[in-house]
């Protein structure tokens, strides 16, 4: 498995391209921009994308999603559906736009390429993780966390948003410090970070954890 990461957009959002480079199948995962730039990652590295994941629905994760679909007819784009009602609000602008938007939620696994349920440590795992927003998801792949906007390297998403809510978020993040072993964390903005580094600093994790 191999992880791109390319930030996009005004507030530099991060976007990853997850690749079974068995396969040469792809996942992008919240394209929040610039479609023509992702695209063009895309085919120089000559993957076929079957998915397009969101953590979240927030315009600056989502905007380049019709983009993508109109050239990549083929990838199914998934979000949660608390974060996909929202249309004609620009927190939630997908409604409407995607013909057929799918959704998963808690405990969904998602395979890719070749990767099959018998190889459990390769699947795409769903953890709902609200707070940000309704339908935050966080997405497990072996040893990495796409966070979204949960979870940042030292510090957890907005809560004052619609739909935010910071005991949810405070929940989320505690069920994320308490997974077992450490994890790559590849959060929404900023700089990626290791779950263990963010149980010993990150102020909001560790007090979500009681500590």
């Amino acid at each position: 498995m191999k992880v791109k990461v390319m930030q996009v957009g005004p507030i530099g959002t991060n976007c990853y391209i997850l690749e079974d480079e068995a396969t040469n199948k792809a996942a992008v995962i919240d394209p929040g921009d610039e479609g023509d730039r992702i695209l063009s990652v895309l085919k120089e590295d000559g993957v076929q994308v079957e998915y397009i994941l969101l953590t979240h629905g927030h315009y600056d994760h989502t905007t380049a999603v019709p983009d993508l679909i109109r050239a990549l007819p083929q990838a199914e784009v998934y979000i949660h559906q608390a974060d996909a009602n929202g249309a004609g609000s620009q927190l939630f602008p997908l409604a409407g736009q995607v013909a057929d938007l799918k959704y998963y939620t808690e405990g969904d696994t998602l395979t890719l390429g070749s990767l099959t349920i018998q190889v459990g440590d390769h699947e795409i795992q769903v953890l709902h993780t609200p707070g940000h927003s309704p339908g935050s998801v966080t997405l497990k792949v072996e040893d990495v966390l796409f966070t979204g906007d949960t979870l940042f390297a030292g510090s957890c998403g907005r809560t004052d948003l619609r739909g935010g809510s910071y005991e949810e978020i405070m929940s989320s993040l505690n069920r994320l410090g308490q997974l077992e072993g450490d994890f790559h964390v590849c959060p929404g903005h900023d700089r990626t970070s290791t779950l263990e580094r963010e149980r010993q600093y990150n102020p909001f994790l560790r007090e979500a954890m009681g500590q």
